[in-house]
């Protein structure tokens, strides 16, 4: 839980967040057991109000760059505003299946 406890610290540190959720979700790849490669990040923050999708990932991104230099191979990003977070019934989409192994 390395990967996943220094994404969760540099996200508080780098956003004002009001909720936020951090999941590994490696075992649905085909990576060695205990990996840390794929994530789904649930993150509202207030600080995404006015941004396209597009700047929100990026910020997030920029914010996690050396874990996306070594070693983590995706992210899965659901960024809301609070509002957008209580329209959505505060939930996000689940993850599909991966159709990139043999798993």
């Amino acid at each position: 839980m390395i990967v996943q406890t220094q994404i969760e610290q540099k996200l508080n540190n780098g956003l004002v967040l009001t909720y936020s959720e951090v999941i590994n979700e490696s075992h649905m790849h085909n990576v060695p057991a205990d990996s840390e490669s794929h994530f789904k990040l649930v993150l509202v923050a207030n600080e995404f109000d006015g941004l396209s999708l597009v700047a929100r990932h990026k910020l997030i991104y920029k914010i996690l760059g050396d874990e996306l230099k070594s070693g983590v191979h995706a992210l899965a990003l659901h960024t809301y505003t609070e509002a957008e977070w209580q329209k959505k019934q505060e939930t996000a989409p689940e993850s599909p299946p991966c159709h990139g192994g043999s798993k």
